[in-house]
């Protein structure tokens, strides 16, 4: 009897063509990054700046494709380290572009913080009009765990302001 090939593969498998798995290295201790079109000397730079910065004891860089390389960082860490460091990274790396995504470059944030934070009062900005306090425009369901936690606090700090 013939092994079927997994449902996945046969999803992305044009009809009639074998599907190459791509072998991959997969952990959560490790520290990887994977630099698309950017330069060895960028590469470089980068990478000795995050494993200084995190002391990560050390690094390996491999050639990936023409321009594109993987970086390798020797000192191991938790998983939750890890997606900062790589977050840290991503946003340092390419944070000029996160400009046309504020949604992702707030995510990021949030993760190098590991905890969210949204803005409750005023906000002044250099050069720019004042933005107001956050107000509420909209209610869905339930209003009773974290929505009612998050107005209590609002209104305490108003009280202590």
């Amino acid at each position: 009897m013939k092994a079927s090939k997994p449902k996945s593969m046969l999803k992305h498998a044009p009809q009639g063509k074998r599907v190459k798995p791509t072998l991959g290295y997969s952990d959560v201790l490790t520290v990887k990054l994977d630099f698309d079109d950017k330069s060895l000397k960028t590469v470089k730079y980068w990478a000795k700046r995050v494993c200084k910065f995190f002391k990560l004891d050390g690094f390996l860089i491999l050639r990936s494709s023409s321009d594109s390389y993987h970086v390798v960082f020797n000192r191991s860490v938790s998983w939750s380290r890890n997606v900062h460091i790589m977050n840290w990274a991503a946003l340092m790396i390419e944070g000029r572009r996160l400009k046309n995504l504020p949604l992702t470059k707030y995510a990021l944030m949030q993760d190098i913080k590991e905890s969210s934070c949204l803005r409750i009062g005023k906000k002044k900005v250099e050069g720019k009009k004042e933005k107001p306090s956050p107000r509420t425009v909209f209610k869905f369901g339930k209003q009773n765990n974290e929505i009612k936690n998050y107005l209590q606090f609002k209104r305490n700090l108003r009280r202590f302001l």
